[in-house]
């Protein structure tokens, strides 16, 4: 009896390799009568399909982790966004004051090179900057 099919549908129902599935000798019947993936599923539930374990390494748990210092991304990213939420901040009101004519070409020319070097904390800093400039 050719049970390739069935052995090939029980391994995409059961999400495992062909090599893991092994039919119960007593069972094969049943089996050869199964059509559906629920009809698998019952037939496993019921032990007349066996899974069996991954055999070697793999099923030792892999290794946790892995931080070496060409792994961690996340800070450097953090660090970018953050440095561009700020700088479009630090220009949107630059630009606002630039509109309202309080600040000379000069001037803005020179806060937008210190906003670029991340000379500003925040915006506030920024405002407490242009007080200085205007005393």
């Amino acid at each position: 009896m050719n049970l390739r099919k069935k052995k090939s549908l029980a391994a995409r129902t059961l999400n495992v390799g062909e090599g893991r599935i092994t039919f119960l000798k007593a069972r094969l019947e049943d089996v050869k009568e199964a059509l559906t993936k629920q009809d698998i599923r019952d037939l496993k539930q019921d032990g007349a399909i066996i899974v069996k374990e991954i055999k070697g390494r793999k099923k030792v748990e892999k290794r946790k982790g892995r931080r070496g210092t060409g792994k961690i991304k996340k800070k450097v990213n953090t660090r970018k966004r953050d440095y561009v939420i700020m700088t479009r901040k630090l220009r949107r009101y630059v630009a606002e004051m630039k509109k309202q004519g309080l600040l000379s070409p000069e001037e803005i020319k020179d806060i937008r090179k210190k906003i670029r070097n991340k000379i500003f904390r925040s915006k506030a800093h920024l405002k407490q900057y242009i007080e200085g400039l205007r005393k």
